[in-house]
């Protein structure tokens, strides 16, 4: 078994279904109005400001794997841009679901023992660590997305 190739599916099952949980990014996200997705409820982030931050790691990893250095910084995870109409949003979720299926191919083209190497610097681990870090990161935040989405939609029945 090819454990990059592992992770790549993993990495697919919580973007594109298939993962043990039955939630995954694509279906979470399918129907989400622009309004769903900047409206606020408290103090949570909204949804399009979750599916920014989440995909700011996706993003910074898939640099690294394509040979750049870590460009990433937690101060800007949450600096999710204006989203001011239905393209705007319906745009950013078809970018982020294709660079999604980018990052997925390159996780499995990775050979075996380069999951042991150090992550860019030290301090990071191993790209082993990095890759499963960004799956739970994922899985955490796409938790909230799920809840925030029935919250909006029981509001709005209500």
């Amino acid at each position: 078994m090819q454990v990059s190739r592992q992770i790549a599916e993993h990495f697919r099952g919580v973007y594109f279904g298939g993962n043990w949980t039955w939630v995954n990014l694509q279906d979470t996200l399918h129907g989400i109005t622009h309004q769903e997705a900047v409206a606020k409820i408290g103090s949570l982030h909204n949804m399009a400001t979750l599916l920014y931050h989440m995909h700011y790691y996706v993003r910074a990893v898939t640099q690294v794997l394509q040979g750049a250095p870590l460009q990433a910084h937690d101060k800007y995870a949450f600096d999710v841009p204006e989203i001011r109409n239905a393209e705007e949003w319906d745009s950013m979720v078809s970018q982020y679901l294709e660079e999604g299926r980018q990052f997925a191919s390159l996780v499995e083209k990775l050979p075996d023992d380069q999951l042991e190497h150090v992550f860019s610097e030290a301090k990071y681990g191993s790209y082993y660590r990095n890759l499963h870090g960004l799956i739970e990161h994922t899985h955490y935040h796409l938790g909230q997305m799920a809840l925030i989405k029935k919250l909006l939609r029981e509001k709005q029945a209500g």
